[in-house]
């Protein structure tokens, strides 16, 4: 099987596509253009060609500089390690601030035991009236 990088940058010189759809570095679309076409306007402006989008016709890369393409790196990063990641489970325990010490002790226990399973353990505590 192929490993595909899902790795987010520039993409240089090799393009696959004969058209794309440009989009420039202010977010405006500079509409369907040869690649050879993309290339000189890369190449004029000092822009590196970044894909956005494959699976549309044409394919869409924007035109960046680099210091937004390493803003778009950190943003995606971000974006991955606020996602759960898959097998991960999270368990949540909500209980009062006026809870009784038997209940407490018991919660406890569950909360030890999720966390001996490398469960994510969330607790949350109300106040109580």
């Amino acid at each position: 099987q192929l490993k595909r990088k899902a790795a987010f940058g520039s993409v240089g010189r090799r393009i696959p596509y004969r058209i794309l759809h440009v989009i420039n570095q202010d977010g405006e679309s500079l509409g369907n253009m040869h690649r050879a076409d993309a290339l000189r306007l890369m190449d004029q402006h000092g822009l590196k060609l970044v894909l956005l989008r494959e699976n549309v016709e044409p394919p869409v890369y924007r035109l960046m500089t680099g210091q937004q393409i390493h803003e778009e790196q950190l943003k995606r990063a971000e974006k991955k390690k606020a996602s759960p990641k898959p097998g991960l489970v999270q368990k949540e325990l909500s209980f009062s601030s006026a809870i009784a010490k038997n209940d407490l002790e018991t919660k406890t226990k569950q909360i030890a035991e999720w966390i001996e399973k490398k469960h994510h353990v969330k607790i949350t505590i109300r106040q109580a009236k």
